[in-house]
């Protein structure tokens, strides 16, 4: 097992240039000279330096919520969350296989420059959340939200149909939604094509507009039940001496095999990210460690100890307060704080499910009680009408964390 461990690793990344440029900035940011002056140069002017340090954040969504749908309901929002003392949005920008501000690169590959939903026909959403958040010194960071997942009948992937991973049984659709309305696909982070798309989307937001960061979440990988496409099994075969991929699809060797591709776009990212604009924040909002490298091959702790990640928050939506607290203390977690801010995911509610805002309060309290960085709230429109009581949780501003935590002993 370890040969073949180290055989795999031998293997070119497809970009090793891309790697080895990756790597050493990684060594970089981990100077505490360079880290301090990464972290200063990322934050968004606050007129209260004195005040606490906490990540307040809010994803903002279009799926059961309007508030990007027009630029008065965008500035709406964002007064109200300047006023709750929130410090950080992430509006979706990258769904359902379409961005959702205009793009040259979407528009190149595939024909349409912006989703053709009407909302976003004539204006540029992006640029609107941009210019209104930081009129309210908050950081505005885009959100990639669909990663590596497109819609059955999007543009992209009626019209590159090859891009796609499949089932073992060929099959690539996974059906959603309460009458299964919602039928989404994959791209297949193998083929050098996807890649490109991904790192050109990125950068095209990073070197465009006055983005405080990019934020890449845990649809940035592949289920594990995929990969057994013509193209992964005949690369799986030229590496393997003509073998075909394990039955198991949970096979060790296997799951390693194909996580490196999602690390080795990862570290393309990076790369092309800190060589271009040094002072761009990369954020990742991944499911817990085990959850996300066994079900969507995310190895991402590995990409946090290597350096491409500087911002992290775990999505830990529990309804139950034992099974939250069990994520918050997970050793790996207590360790990536002392490498980089960590943040927790909350979730403040769903279309389909009522969260009592003391079940919130509880858990942004036992956030605090151990020390995480800060939290962020899924979804804005969940917030809901319950304004007084945000303004008691968050009873006064604070400034986006600047370096990692100290870990206090117990």
């Amino acid at each position: 097992m370890k040969k073949l461990h180290i055989k795999t690793w031998q293997r070119p990344l497809r970009s090793l240039v891309s790697l080895w440029l990756g790597l050493a900035i990684a060594l970089m940011t981990n100077l505490p000279f360079f880290n301090s002056f990464f972290w200063a140069a990322a934050q968004p002017p606050d007129p209260d330096s004195k005040s606490a340090s906490e990540l307040r954040g809010v994803w903002l969504t279009n799926v059961d919520s309007d508030v990007l749908f027009s630029r008065d309901k965008l500035s709406q929002a964002v007064q109200r969350l300047k006023r709750l003392n929130f410090n950080t949005i992430y509006p979706t920008v990258w769904h359902e296989g379409y961005t959702l501000y205009p793009s040259v690169v979407a528009e190149n590959t595939f024909g349409k420059a912006v989703s053709p939903i009407p909302e976003w026909q004539g204006r540029d959403m992006l640029a609107e959340a941009i210019e209104l958040g930081h009129e309210q010194k908050l950081a505005v960071i885009p959100w990639f939200e669909f990663g590596l997942m497109s819609e059955e009948r999007a543009e992209l992937t009626r019209l590159h149909p090859e891009w796609l991973t499949s089932r073992k049984d060929g099959s690539k659709v996974f059906v959603y939604g309460e009458r299964g309305q919602h039928r989404f696909v994959w791209l297949n982070p193998l083929r050098p094509e996807v890649q490109k798309l991904l790192v050109d989307l990125i950068m095209e937001v990073v070197t465009k507009y006055n983005v405080d960061g990019i934020q890449i979440d845990d649809h940035f990988g592949m289920p594990a039940e995929l990969g057994y496409d013509d193209y992964t099994i005949a690369l799986y075969q030229k590496e393997h001496n003509g073998k075909r991929p394990p039955e198991d699809i949970n096979d060790p060797e296997w799951t390693r095999w194909r996580s490196h591709f999602v690390t080795d776009l990862m570290v393309k990212i990076f790369a092309s990210i800190k060589t271009t604009k040094p002072n761009c924040l990369i954020s990742l909002s991944p499911n817990p460690r085990a959850f996300s490298y066994q079900h969507y091959l995310q190895d991402w702790y590995r990409w946090v100890d290597l350096g491409f990640i500087n911002e992290l928050i775990v999505q830990v939506y529990r309804s139950e307060m034992a099974e939250f607290v069990n994520e918050l203390e997970s050793p790996e977690l207590r360790e990536i704080r002392k490498k980089i801010p960590v943040g927790i995911g909350v979730l403040a509610g769903l279309r389909v499910q009522n969260v009592a805002m003391e079940l919130i309060e509880s858990q942004v309290k036992a956030t605090r009680d151990r020390n995480f960085q800060g939290f962020s709230f899924f979804f804005y429109e969940t917030l809901g009408d319950r304004d007084l009581a945000f303004a008691n949780l968050l009873a006064a501003p604070a400034i986006r964390p600047s370096k990692p935590v100290s870990i206090r002993k117990t």
